[in-house]
């Protein structure tokens, strides 16, 4: 799977030249995560989550992007961060899809 686009050159030569510029999705109210970075998307109920979403606080790796809504979705990454979004978690994973384009950012 290939983690970045390619942007072709402004030069004219017509060759291409592969820019890091990741895929972002939104998450709500703004804020866009890296698309390669998500390992998983789960629903915050389950008592798990909450001791997961408890030990990240305690470790400095949560990031609370609900804008002080109700948490629908935490996201996991590959750097172990916790990501709590007021999204729906089937909303996420449909803009994750490859040749989605709602919610992309770029």
């Amino acid at each position: 799977m290939n983690r970045y686009r390619t942007l072709p050159s402004g030069g004219g030569s017509g060759e291409e030249i592969s820019n890091a510029v990741p895929t972002l999705i939104s998450i709500g109210y703004g804020n866009l995560i890296s698309a390669s970075r998500v390992v998983s998307i789960v629903s915050p109920q389950s008592s798990p989550m909450r001791r997961l979403r408890e030990q990240a606080s305690k470790t400095g790796k949560l990031i609370d992007a609900t804008e002080g809504r109700k948490t629908r979705s935490i996201l996991i990454t590959d750097s172990d961060h916790v990501v709590l979004s007021a999204i729906n978690p089937e909303t996420i994973a449909a803009r994750l899809e490859p040749g989605s384009a709602s919610g992309s950012q770029a």
